[in-house]
């Protein structure tokens, strides 16, 4: 088995077609994105415990009304079996997820570089399902910090090593493309929610019962689906040899001015650069200034407009505010339903903005890709603060699916933007330390934008008042990463590994040249096949289809 699993043993032959590699990246990416959609079991975890009366059991922080109490509540509802769950509860998952993806990225990202991406995408595989199975037994037991322990801990460290495993291989198979290479399988971690989250809705419908909500039962069958799609995208990772390259293409010419290295940094000394450093702070600005916004999409269209999503006029001649709409229960739900349109909306300009832009950086370059996030994302900020103030729903809609487009962009492109500065041998794993930037940005991002929000309304700031000023806020976390960028340089000579470095980090790591390479069979040569090709992309693509089609359906809310 060990051999089985070895890097030694998935080097491909010369021959191997290489577009088998994305659509197994898909597979994983596709699974462990369903962190991004695991909102949609707030609501039933929250109603999970009923009383004698057949209505939910108050939650473990009922009467609650700041922090600290609400941050008491949790702690009893960590072990509570009495009292129901709140979001506030629930939401700490996010943090776990995104705290524990970063940082076992950046701990295991090493290993993974020495051992293999099939390794690494079969621990992802055993530590994200087994989460969901953890997670659902806690559920069946009403524990909190069983969920926390099994999707959040335990699963948040496979979707770190899910979300690095491809990443190294994909940019050697496609040293030609890499942007787009990177693009393709991050994008499926885009969408992993825009399948998941509507498979889990219909799961939960058909499992509930007057005695469950079903969501124990929905997360052991989701469980089980990922099991299947994270295996065979793990069993068909390959790495190619070292000196390959695609047919008919020449290396582009080296000159010192490039920003494209021809060596490699050693990953203990990638961290020394100020490359690293910059690139740090520009993965982290960019996510910064779209997650929080991204996170609260829906309650802000409703509370900016008002009324004028649902065509109410009040008496005198104006849109009713979020205030009054509030009010009234069916306005209230009309009102969620165009929200969770633009939620929808949002979704999709973000998961194909990581593989439009990420391509288009192989032509643009990756720094002026960058550029173009942080100057027209600020523009777009400061857009959306103005036409806020005068109810243009279309622009303020179309400022958000631009800002959605590079942040899923600027995930797709800098793992594109290490390997330029960095060479490839090492990418997967400065990668996995980058992302801490994530890490950060997944606590820094919604921490400024709730306390503004909530700080706003404490002073009784109108609803469509509240946002112009985040907004601007948010731009000039645009302005910092534009000058971050501005000052990332090509790599000094010190910092790169010499040959007979080079050469000893590849003995170690088991790495096969093209010559002894040609004698390896890639699990027999069937894999050259173009049948299998086509199966391989059928297999991701009618998945990724259904939930473009869901998703299209709930964002033609706001156009009809």
């Amino acid at each position: 088995m060990a051999g089985f699993l070895s890097k030694e043993h998935i080097t491909a032959n010369a021959s191997f077609n290489r577009w088998l590699v994305p659509p197994a990246a898909l597979a994983v990416h596709l699974s462990i994105g369903m962190a991004y959609g695991f909102s949609v079991f707030w609501k039933p975890l929250g109603n999970a415990l009923m009383g004698a009366d057949n209505k939910p059991l108050a939650a473990c922080a009922a009467g609650a009304t700041n922090f600290s109490e609400k941050l008491s509540g949790t702690m009893r509802a960590l072990t509570a079996t009495d009292c129901n769950w709140t979001q506030f509860d629930l939401g700490w998952m996010y943090t776990l997820f995104f705290v524990l993806l970063g940082c076992s990225a950046a701990l295991w990202g090493g290993w993974l570089e020495r051992e293999g991406p099939r390794k690494a995408g079969l621990v992802s595989m055993l530590c994200w399902c087994g989460g969901l199975l953890i997670s659902a037994y806690g559920v069946y037991v009403h524990q909190l910090w069983i969920m926390w322990l099994g999707s959040g801990v335990i699963g948040g460290i496979g979707l770190g090593l899910g979300y690095i495993s491809p990443v190294s291989t994909l940019i050697k198979w496609f040293p030609d493309r890499r942007g787009m290479a990177t693009g393709m399988a991050i994008m499926g971690f885009g969408g992993g929610a825009m399948i998941g989250s509507p498979l889990a809705t219909k799961l939960m419908s058909h499992f509930s019962s007057p005695g469950s909500v079903g969501v124990w039962q929905t997360f052991v069958v989701l469980a089980a689906v990922y099991f299947v799609f994270m295996l065979c995208g793990a069993l068909g990772y390959r790495v190619p040899p070292v000196g390959w390259k695609p047919a008919n293409w020449t290396p582009p010419a080296v000159t010192n001015n490039t920003m494209i290295a021809s060596k490699h940094v050693h990953l203990n000394k990638a961290h020394k650069t100020p490359q690293f450093w910059l690139l740090w702070l520009v993965l982290c600005m960019n996510v910064s200034a779209g997650i929080g916004i991204i996170g609260a999409a829906a309650p802000m269209l409703q509370e900016t407009f008002g009324g004028a999503l649902i065509n109410h006029i009040g008496p005198d001649g104006q849109s009713l505010g979020f205030a009054d709409i509030k009010k009234d229960e069916a306005m209230t739900a009309a009102a969620a339903a165009v929200g969770a349109g633009f939620v929808g909306l949002i979704s999709l300009f973000n998961i194909f903005g990581r593989f439009a832009w990420a391509t288009s950086s192989d032509k643009l370059g990756r720094k002026l890709t960058y550029f173009i996030f942080f100057i027209l994302g600020a523009i777009m900020y400061c857009t959306a603060s103005y036409v806020a103030g005068f109810k243009s729903l279309a622009l303020f809609v179309a400022c958000f699916a631009v800002i959605a487009s590079m942040y899923g962009g600027g995930f797709a492109t800098i793992p594109a933007y290490l390997a330029d500065m960095f060479g490839t041998q090492f990418v997967g794993a400065i990668h996995g330390r980058l992302l801490t930037a994530w890490s950060t940005a997944g606590i820094l991002g919604p921490v400024v934008v709730n306390y503004l929000h909530d700080t706003r309304l404490e002073k009784g700031v109108p609803f469509d008042q509240v946002y112009a000023p985040i907004f601007v806020v948010l731009a000039g976390l645009m302005v910092v990463g534009f000058v971050a960028n501005l000052l990332v340089k090509p790599v000094a000579d010190k910092y790169f590994m010499t040959d007979a470095e080079l050469a000893e980090v590849r003995k170690v790591g088991h790495e096969k040249s093209l010559e002894n390479a040609t004698t390896v069979t890639a699990s027999g040569d069937s894999t050259q096949h173009p049948v299998l090709v086509k199966l391989a992309w059928l297999a991701v693509l009618i998945p990724i289809s259904y939930g473009i089609w869901m998703t299209v359906q709930k964002a033609w809310v706001l156009f009809s």
